[in-house]
């Protein structure tokens, strides 16, 4: 099964797995936001650990064969539906990210509540490579990390380290990696000491306030993509050069 959900002791652990990089495909990401749509009304959870499958990546991002303009607006419209069901959850959630955390793979991360790290995780929005820009990213990171961290992130797509990652605000803990499940368990229990009325609250009232804009951002971040992005030329170069392994030649236009 692409997506694997088990669920004790208050919380439930989803794993989605696309080996060997857990790219984000419109099957996985459907299947993703059926599974998390289902989580909605189950009063007997409490919290959601979202985790990528094998030892090598939390998701290394959404394929780029589905960043071409006959795929694009339903691919925006599939990965920004499952990060909108991630807000919509009455659970709080954790991200507990091993490897390459990259692309859509890390905005879904950002959309968590709580994000934990191994030390050896890695982290990116690379997709100006390509020839496209990160749209979650670009609608929610300058309120996140602030405008020039967020502006090299996604105009350079440097990859991070986990440590610049805790250090920037991305990720609330870094551990080694093999301690990665204990430290996420820590987390929890520290959460399940508290009410669980209280906890509801509080996070509907956090999400309420910080994601007061984020909608519109994102919806305005999904126009520009669809209008004036996909009208360039070298949105199709970056895309055609990545799938065949060479070097884009941007037309600049």
């Amino acid at each position: 099964m692409p997506v694997a959900i088990e669920k004790r002791a208050r919380a439930a652990y989803l794993t989605f797995s696309r080996p060997p990089l857990n790219v984000f495909d419109l099957a996985l990401l459907r299947e993703l936001g059926a599974t998390l749509e289902s989580l909605k009304g189950d009063e007997s959870l409490n919290f959601l650990v979202l985790s990528g499958g094998g030892e090598r990546a939390f998701s290394a991002g959404v394929d780029v064969g589905d960043h071409t303009r006959a795929r694009v607006p339903e691919m925006l419209d599939t990965v920004h539906g499952v990060m909108r069901t991630l807000f919509e959850l009455p659970q709080v959630t954790v991200a507990a990210v091993r490897g390459a955390c990259l692309g859509g793979g890390c905005e879904l991360a950002s959309c968590c509540d709580l994000v934990v790290a191994s030390d050896e995780s890695f982290f990116a929005t690379p997709e100006i490579d390509v020839g496209c820009y990160p749209p979650v990213a670009l609608a929610r990171f300058w309120s996140e990390i602030g405008y020039h961290r967020a502006a090299e992130m996604i105009l350079t797509g440097r990859r991070l380290s986990a440590q610049e990652a805790l250090t920037l605000g991305l990720v609330n803990r870094v551990v080694p990696r093999a301690e990665l499940e204990r430290a996420v368990e820590e987390l929890l229990e520290e959460l399940r000491q508290k009410s669980a009325a209280v906890l509801r609250i509080a996070l509907r009232a956090l999400r309420e306030i910080a994601l007061r804009n984020f909608l519109a951002a994102l919806k305005r971040s999904e126009d520009i993509y669809l209008r004036d992005l996909l009208a360039t030329e070298d949105v199709e170069e970056g895309v055609r050069a990545f799938l065949e392994k060479r070097k884009p030649f941007w037309k600049h236009r």
